[in-house]
């Protein structure tokens, strides 16, 4: 199974999150697990990629058919709690951003 997500032509949406984990990392590892799986459930899901060091920065970047289809995410009652425990217990902080893709090149060849 490739840790690429499989991504569409674009245009599509981006939502990249970066966080550091607090020390109290109790519950996450299997919020963490839920909430991938239930964004895949989500329409307009396209796919998901993400990492995390030995430090505990981690980036997600998860894929989004459209504007709609990532707001509607963001609304999920289970989704809006593993946020809020984000908040409360989980991260030191965290960064989201949102972005369109407009061009996306697959390697090693490139474009």
């Amino acid at each position: 199974m490739s840790r690429f997500a499989p991504l569409p032509e674009p245009p599509y949406y981006a939502v990249i999150f970066t966080a550091q984990l607090s020390d109290n990392t109790t519950g996450y590892g299997p919020m963490s697990e839920k909430m991938v799986s239930l964004a895949a459930e989500q329409d307009g899901y396209i796919g998901i990629e993400t990492t995390r060091d030995t430090e505990g920065l981690g980036i997600t970047v998860s894929y989004w058919a459209d504007e709609a289809a990532l707001m509607n995410w963001k609304q999920v009652s289970e989704h809006l709690y593993a946020q809020n425990m984000g908040k409360q217990k989980w991260y030191e902080h965290y960064t989201l951003r949102v972005a369109k893709v407009e061009r996306a090149y697959d390697g090693p060849e490139g474009r």
